[in-house]
């Protein structure tokens, strides 16, 4: 059927893979009434344009609770999906006064226009080149080392121990995350450990695969991030969980 929505990502070229974890792309947004947003632990520029013609920028903060979509006509949404390390060296801004929320960027921010919007490829390949003039020349390798851990181990790291393994302290760490990002490191790794555990449920695998304390606490954590049940999401119902429906370009 045409009006069901048409997902696609995009993994990004290795000289920018430390900043960009995708770029993504969604055909018929307007067919899903209410759609849900929950937390992934990326930050995204999401560019839109609307049947009239209307185009539209913005940048989203991370998210720490599940949100509804705004009723919106968006014919064609096309995003950057960003790694944290990219806020500090391809943003250059702190985005702690967007949790949960986002902002309007100008409607011509990084040189894109609304008929970038008519080929997913071409506008991947705009960004991308983008992205790669925007590169720093030095970076924090305590920076580096600290995310490419917290990934690696999907957020299942004490903080203590990744202090030890960056040579960076722990009141440093979280001092870090509070004014870049506007949470807590222990707040963000819930949300990955959260986000490995979709990839189970989409499997049907409705118990605990990751370190929860057992399945009541596995059930509390996935509804308070969510607000749904794992149940609940392994049946996405009326495909409303937009994470579920996503698949890699391979």
């Amino acid at each position: 059927m045409n009006d069901i929505p048409q997902h696609k990502l995009v993994k990004p070229d290795p000289s920018i893979a430390d900043f960009v974890y995708c770029f993504s792309s969604i055909q018929n947004l307007s067919s899903i009434t209410e759609g849900v947003i929950i937390p992934n632990g990326k930050i995204d520029l999401s560019f839109y344009k609307t049947p009239d013609g209307q185009f539209h920028i913005s940048l989203l903060g991370l998210e720490t609770k599940p949100k509804i979509t705004p009723e919106q006509n968006i014919s064609t949404f096309f995003a950057i999906n960003f790694n944290p390390l990219a806020v500090e060296y391809i943003l250059h801004h702190s985005i702690a006064d967007i949790l949960n929320t986002g902002k309007a960027l100008p409607d011509n921010f990084w040189d894109f226009s609304i008929n970038d919007l008519n080929d997913f490829d071409s506008f991947c390949e705009k960004a991308t080149r983008k992205i790669q003039s925007l590169l720093p020349i030095e970076m924090d390798d305590r920076k580096r080392k600290l995310f490419e851990l917290i990934m690696a181990t999907n957020g299942e790291i004490s903080v203590k121990e990744l202090s030890e393994k960056v040579s960076w302290s722990a009141r440093q760490i979280n001092q870090y995350f509070n004014q870049q990002f506007g949470l807590s490191l222990k707040a963000y790794c819930s949300i990955l450990r959260f986000q490995a555990s979709l990839s189970h449920i989409k499997e049907g695998k409705l118990f605990p695969q990751l370190n929860y304390y057992d399945q009541s606490h596995f059930i509390k954590e996935i509804k308070k991030l969510s607000g749904a049940s794992p149940k609940e999401l392994f049946k996405n119902k009326d495909r409303r969980f937009l994470q579920f429906l996503m698949n890699d370009k391979k």
